[in-house]
């Protein structure tokens, strides 16, 4: 069974907080939001939808991955709800896992981890020395995690709806800098996974993260949703 990621919440910069729903959830979600704070108006955004409802409490549906826009609550549920290929792409440290997921499923997968040496204890070789030598094991694991996304992601870029990153957005960064996965790098989504170091079952729980909606929250009273 795929994981299945429910409800989330964080607080946001600026005020409110983020929730992040299952696809499934959204439906019952504004349901609820607007039993509470009254029948909302929607309009739609760039990131996705806005609802705002009458006593000034805002929700803001941001699109997942993928998913074209929608011009109202059960169209953006519908869609954001529908299978689809996604590409994930995940680096930190010296791991890096790259997939393929068929709607909430991963059909594709591989998992590569190469050392990279922490920092030494006191009275080890000098910082200099030391320095080049985690470089030189740092640009090998990235110089791996390309040829690995060459080999599994490139062949299925024509078939994606989008690529998701996550863990360390500057080694997401140098992999898709490579020019053979220019086809990758404009599939790229906004939204960057908050995972720690890649294995396979990171990779697993990534498809929901990946296909989550995220859901800016404000109101006056600051009640919880």
């Amino acid at each position: 069974m795929p994981y299945r990621r429910r409800m989330s919440s964080r607080p946001a910069a600026g005020g409110g907080r983020w929730i992040e729903l299952d696809p499934t959830r959204v439906a019952r979600w504004v349901e609820g939001f607007a039993d509470r704070h009254g029948p909302p108006t929607t309009t739609v955004q760039g990131y996705g939808l806005l609802l705002a409802a009458p006593d000034g409490a805002t929700a803001e549906l941001h699109t997942p991955p993928g998913v074209p826009p929608g011009a109202d609550v059960p169209g953006f549920v519908a869609a954001a709800g529908a299978p689809r290929r996604l590409g994930l792409l995940l680096a930190r440290k010296g791991a890096v896992a790259v997939g393929v997921a068929e709607g909430t499923e991963l059909v594709v997968s591989k998992v590569d981890t190469r050392y990279v040496q922490g920092r030494t204890a006191a009275g080890g070789w000098s910082q200099q020395r030391f320095a080049r030598r985690r470089d030189n094991q740092a640009k090998a694991a990235l110089g791996d995690a390309v040829e690995l996304a060459v080999r599994l992601l490139l062949p299925a870029a024509g078939t994606l709806a989008a690529l998701v990153g996550g863990g360390d957005r500057r080694a997401v960064d140098t992999v898709l800098a490579d020019r053979r996965l220019a086809p990758l790098a404009a599939l790229r989504a906004d939204r960057l996974l908050d995972v720690p170091e890649p294995r396979h079952a990171v990779l697993v729980n990534a498809i929901a993260a990946a296909r989550a909606v995220h859901v800016l929250v404000r109101d006056r009273d600051h009640d919880r949703d």
